[in-house]
């Protein structure tokens, strides 16, 4: 049974021009870290949950692995957590939303549910994955989904002018079926992002990406949410990578 309350509260936290902003995590000690740190909210990043047991993204590392580490950050905070459930693990609607009653029985309020195919080539089609989110919300009717469009991270940025009508698009079909974000990685021009905010009906949650547009431009643009994706993890591990050079002996 979802937590309504912490996913109400996390719902509110999407404010246009004022936006929740989540230093992605991968752990108990990382998700009790940001908290402590001031965070209002707590989200896992796929790409780091995997890198952090070995493996690499793209649904890798098991779902059962992924829900253990679910529900051990979940009971490590009471602050609202959000899972990057990636494709869902799956491809038929039945077996998304099988799998999304685990995660939120685990503790999640809300995922991040991609539209390319994991394992596979290009974008479902806009009607297929408006089915596979239909059947997600229908499992957890009060938890956030952030429907993530790939569009933009599997093009080269001098093609994304071209492609914010279909993301638009894509957004207006995927609220119907009961999306309650979109998600836009790899989008760092500003008058690009300025535009699917100004156009789209669902808050829109922009990847922060060295070289592009901090928190307070990203604000100024009407971003409803910036997510910071594998960062945090590479952040640490290259901190704690240069501390074990220096104590055998290799710093640079």
């Amino acid at each position: 049974m979802i937590d309504e309350d912490k996913a109400r509260a996390f719902t509110a936290l999407h404010i246009p021009g004022d936006p929740l902003v989540l230093f992605n995590i991968w752990d108990a000690g990382s998700a009790k870290a940001v908290v402590e740190a001031g965070a209002r909210a707590v989200a896992t990043g796929s790409w780091s949950v995997a890198a952090a047991h070995g493996l690499s993204d793209a649904e890798a590392i098991p779902l059962d692995d992924v829900l253990v580490n679910l529900r051990r950050i979940t009971s490590s905070v009471d602050l609202p957590v959000s899972l990057d459930f990636e494709g869902g693990y799956g491809t038929e609607p039945a077996v998304v939303a099988t799998n999304f009653a685990r995660a939120v029985e685990a503790g999640a309020i809300g995922c991040n549910f991609e539209d390319q195919r994991i394992g596979g080539e290009g974008l479902f089609p806009a009607a297929e994955q408006v089915r596979r989110l239909a059947a997600l919300k229908a499992a957890a009717p009060a938890a956030f989904i952030n429907a993530r469009t790939d569009l933009f991270l599997k093009s080269s940025a001098d093609a994304h002018g071209g492609l914010v009508d279909e993301a638009l698009e894509r957004g207006r079909a995927y609220a119907e079926a009961g999306a309650d974000g979109l998600f836009v990685p790899g989008l760092n021009d500003e008058s690009l992002i300025a535009r699917v905010c100004a156009d789209s009906s669902l808050p829109i949650n922009i990847m922060c990406a060295p070289g592009g547009p901090g928190v307070a431009r990203l604000a100024e643009l009407g971003v409803a949410r910036v997510s910071y994706a594998g960062g945090p993890y590479r952040i640490a591990i290259a901190a704690f990578s240069e501390a074990a050079r220096k104590v055998y002996g290799r710093a640079l």
